[in-house]
C-alpha cells in the first residue's frame, strides 16, 4: 500500500512542478531547473510529468527535455514489465 501512496505523491508532485513552471514562465518570473523536473520524472513522477506535459503543454517543443522524459518513461516501463515477467517466471 505505501507504494501506492508514494506513487500517486510523486507524480501529482510532478504535475504540480510542471505547472508551477509553467505559472512562473507566463509571470516572467524564476523557472524552475529542467533538471530538478527530470529528477522528479526519473524518482518515479514519469507519469504525471507526462500527462502535465500533455495537458497543460508545457515543455512539448524542447526536445532534448521531451526525449529525456520519454527516455525515463520507457526505462521505468521496462523496468516494471522486467520485475513482473521475473515475478511470473519464480511463482
Amino acid at each position: 500500500m505505501a507504494y501506492v501512496g508514494f506513487f500517486l505523491l510523486i507524480n501529482a508532485g510532478a504535475f504540480f512542478l510542471f505547472a508551477e513552471d509553467k505559472a512562473r514562465s507566463a509571470a516572467g518570473l524564476y523557472r524552475i531547473p529542467e533538471f530538478r523536473m527530470l529528477m522528479f520524472a526519473a524518482a518515479g513522477g514519469s507519469i504525471g510529468a507526462l500527462l502535465a506535459q500533455r495537458v497543460i503543454r508545457h515543455k512539448t517543443r524542447k526536445q532534448p527535455f521531451a526525449d529525456m522524459l520519454l527516455l525515463i518513461f520507457g526505462l521505468q516501463l521496462g523496468a516494471v514489465f522486467g520485475c513482473g515477467a521475473l515475478y511470473l517466471a519464480i511463482v
